[in-house]
Order: structure tokens, then C-alpha cells, then sequence
């Protein structure tokens, strides 16, 4: 096997020793600070205010202001202009965002770079196209703005969850309040930067970085409509808030998603896809590939196959451009990881690790599958959030489906065979929102994304993910 010099990012994006949150247009300080760590190296990389209920009070009065006054009167043609420019100036400074993504984050170069920042650049895009043509999405011929939009995104994909919301947001005629999470506030600071470039009217996007509090306080603000991505306890916490309420509410939550191979499928196109599955982001994907369920008949090919590939995976420093999987996100994500996995090996499945050296400094954990794994043990029922792959194999497409949709998740799946009349019969019978054909974990932004059961309601991305924004 061949051996892998250094090929370390040249790149470096000018962070601040300390920002402030966003508000109005402008930075400004708050009460209290908190420090952002670089997961690699447990490294301090920057000091950022943390909102406040009164901070968040201030935002939504700027948004409700810019709202009234300046954006939700602007004819869309010049609201679409806005977003185009800030599409391009993603693009023109991708490489100093896929930097900071990775610095902050802990993922891989090569996927913040090829993945997030051009794919958050496309949101704005293609959401730039639909600002003056929203009396053709579909969703009546007067379709108006709701007002004030309440956003809440996790740290898994920092800058491409923004895009995910304020794109839409913005497209329809509302604006903006976003809290990013505690752990990953660097881009969506550098987007507000990026804001003021555009000359972006002020309030129309607010940044409030914070914990828990400073989210539960913009939930519970006077905004007209909150979207959330996260866990399904807070999901749960959040639809409970905001019952009996006149708000709108999108909640995009956890997955345990199921990754089918049948007997006839393209082996080597399946351990590709499982591994991108399973191992793309450290498994911090909500429609992770987690659960691998594999016909009886070609289990122990693609088993071995599987071990072989992932044996190749180069777990290191994020900035390395060989590096296929980083950091862990934080020192409590890790902890869940383990915790997880120990109780995986302790209900008696079996445990597979490749051999690999890990870096002394940071959150690091080993690709790992787990074989001789049953429908009841919590690896196969619980959302790992990690690089965790569970292994199941099934004898019939019937006893794959009814494995498949066994969890209270919904989310995604894939369906790997080369009969196409195979996938369209599975793709009926899952329960899940997004179901892959021969591939996982691809998006594009005219298509909407969205789960079933405990993993949330509504659609974000497409023409269908712009009635969460409209008032239709």
C-alpha cells in the first residue's frame, strides 16, 4: 500500500481573536462570552459574545423593522439580486470558509472544500432564481412572506445548514434571526461579514451565537416562524413550545437510516456507498447510513469487502487533504460515541476496528462496524452520531423492508440492486423522507429534504420547501 506524504491546506482565513453577535447590521458585544475550540487540537481558536434574551429581543425587533420597512416591500427581482451576489461572494472566498469549516468544525478539508461551501453556494443561487417567481412554485398565485423567521441550525454542517435556511427565508420576503450552535459559530459569523459586503439592508439577517438558552429564547421570541435542526429531544422540547401558537414550525431531527444490499446488487458501487454512507462528516449526518442491511447471500463478500476498504480510510489532521475522516466534533460528542459503543459490545455484538494511529490532541475515534447485531440493541435503535456502522442481514426483500422501517426514525435509506423495478417496490415500502438508488448521501438543492416520524416534518430545499416560508 502506498504511503501518503503531507499534503497540509496552504490556506489560512483571517479569524478574530473575538466577534461579537449580529444584530441590525452590525457586531455588538453581549453580557457574557464563551470560546470556540478547534476539535483537532483542543486549541482555543476565538472568543465569541453569547446572545442573551434581550439580545435576541433587540434581533427580532431589527428583523421585524427590516421587515416591514425594507425587505418585505422589495419587489423580488431585487431581493433575488441580493442573494445572487452573495452566492458569489461565497465562491469568490470558499477556500478561507471550507478553512474556517474545518478549523471549527473538525471535518476534512476535501469535504468542506468540494461539499459544503459549494453546495451552501448553490442554496443561494438557486433561491436567488425563485425570489421573483414564487406565484409559479405552486403554492397559489399570491403566495405572501411570513414575517420574521426564527432559525436554529447544529454543528454537523455549520455553513451548509444556514444556506439551507436563510436562502428560502430571504427568497420568500422574510428575514432572519439565526442561532448557530455553540460549538461551530465560525462561519456563520464570517457569513455575517459576508452580509455587509453584500450591503445587505440591516436586519435582515441577525446572528446570535449562544448555548441552549439563547435558542430556547428565539423559539420563544416574536418571530412568526421557527425552523429547527437537531436532536429529536429538543425537536420534541420545540414543538411542545410553540403549540397552541400562531407559528409556523419546520423540524428537521435525527435518523437511523437503513442502507440495503441486495443479493444482485454492484458490490464494490455498495461498500463505496456504504462507506460514504457511514464515514462521510465522522458519521455526523442525520441521514447517516448507520444501519447496514445486507441479503444473507453476499453478507460475508461485502463484509470482507468492507473491512478491506475501510481499512484504507486515513483518520488525521483535517487540514490534510488525504485525511477521509477528522476530529469528533467535541469532548461530549466523543463521550456519547464511546458510551454507545461499549454498550454495542456489552449486548453482545461483535466489534471491528482497522488499525490506525490516532493524534494525541483532540477528539478522535476509529471507523468502527459492528457485526452479529440484533433488531433490539440500542446500536441499531439509537442515532450514534458517529463513525458507527451496525450490521444486519436479512433473507427476503419483505424481511428488508420490515427491518428497515423497525425504528422510530424516518429519515432516509438506501436501496442498492440493479433492477430498477426492485428499487421503485422498496422506495414504496420504506418509511423514510429521502431514499437513495445506488448512491447515499447526495444533494442538490432543487431537491427537497425532509424525514418522517421522530425525524421531523416538513421539506427544506426545492420548490416544495418553499411553502414552510410562505403564507399559503
Amino acid at each position: 500500500m502506498f504511503e501518503y506524504a503531507p499534503a497540509p491546506e496552504s490556506v489560512r482565513p483571517q479569524i478574530k481573536e473575538h466577534y461579537g453577535i449580529f444584530i441590525d447590521g452590525e457586531f455588538v458585544d453581549a453580557e457574557s462570552d464563551f470560546k470556540s475550540v478547534n476539535p483537532a487540537t483542543e486549541e482555543v481558536l476565538f472568543t465569541v459574545a453569547e446572545a442573551g434574551e434581550a439580545d435576541v429581543a433587540k434581533a427580532v425587533a431589527a428583523a421585524r423593522r427590516a421587515y416591514e420597512t425594507v425587505w418585505g416591500p422589495m419587489s423580488g427581482t431585487e431581493r433575488g439580486k441580493y442573494l445572487f451576489r452573495i452566492a458569489r461572494l461565497l465562491q469568490e472566498r470558499a477556500r478561507e470558509f471550507a478553512v474556517a469549516e474545518s478549523l471549527d468544525n473538525g471535518k476534512p478539508i476535501k469535504e468542506t472544500r468540494d461539499f459544503d461551501v459549494p453546495t451552501a453556494a448553490q442554496h443561494f443561487f438557486y433561491h436567488a432564481g425563485w425570489a421573483d417567481k414564487l406565484a409559479y412554485a405552486g403554492h397559489g398565485g399570491d403566495p405572501k412572506p411570513l414575517g420574521v423567521v426564527g432559525q436554529v441550525i447544529p454543528w454537523n454542517f455549520p455553513l451548509l445548514m444556514l444556506a439551507w435556511k436563510i436562502a428560502p427565508a430571504l427568497a420568500c420576503g422574510n428575514t432572519v434571526v439565526l442561532k448557530p450552535a455553540e460549538t461551530t459559530p465560525l462561519t456563520a459569523l464570517m457569513f455575517a461579514e459576508l452580509c455587509q459586503e453584500a450591503d445587505l439592508p440591516p436586519g435582515v439577517v441577525n446572528i446570535l451565537p449562544g448555548a441552549g438558552a439563547a435558542g430556547a429564547a428565539v423559539v420563544g421570541s416574536a418571530v412568526d416562524k421557527v425552523a429547527f435542526t437537531g436532536s429529536t429531544a429538543v425537536g420534541r422540547a420545540i414543538a411542545k413550545a410553540v403549540a397552541g401558537s400562531k407559528k409556523k414550525v419546520t423540524l428537521e431531527l435525527g435518523g437511523k437510516a437503513a442502507n440495503i444490499v441486495f443479493d444482485d446488487a454492484p458490490i464494490d458501487q455498495a461498500v463505496e456507498g456504504i462507506v460514504n454512507g457511514i464515514f462521510f462528516n465522522q458519521g455526523h449526518v442525520c441521514c447517516a447510513g448507520s444501519r447496514l442491511l445486507v441479503q444473507e447471500s453476499v453478507a460475508d463478500d461485502v463484509l470482507e469487502r468492507l473491512k478491506e476498504r475501510v481499512a484504507t480510510l486515513r483518520v488525521g489532521d483535517p487540514l490534510d487533504k488525504n485525511t477521509d475522516i477528522g476530529a469528533i466534533n467535541s469532548a461530549e460528542q466523543l463521550e456519547r460515541i464511546t458510551a454507545l459503543t461499549e454498550a454495542g459490545r456489552g449486548e453482545g455484538a461483535d466489534v471491528w476496528q482497522p488499525a490506525c494511529d490516532l493524534p494525541e490532541q483532540g477528539f478522535w475515534f476509529r471507523p468502527t462496524v459492528f457485526t452479529g447485531v440484533q433488531q433490539s440493541m440500542r446500536i441499531a435503535q439509537e442515532e450514534i452520531f458517529g463513525p458507527v456502522l451496525s450490521v444486519l442481514t436479512f433473507r427476503t426483500p419483505d424481511e428488508a423492508i420490515a427491518k428497515a422501517n423497525n425504528t422510530p426514525y424516518g429519515l432516509s435509506a438506501g436501496v442498492w440492486t440493479e433492477k430498477g423495478s426492485k428499487i421503485l417496490w422498496a422506495a414504496e415500502r420504506l418509511r423514510a423522507g429521502v431514499v437513495w438508488a445506488n448512491t447515499f448521501n447526495k444533494f442538490d438543492a432543487a431537491s427537497p429534504f425532509g424525514g418522517l416520524k421522530e425525524s421531523g416534518y416538513g421539506r427544506e430545499g426545492g420548490r416544495q420547501g418553499l411553502e414552510a416560508y410562505l403564507d399559503v
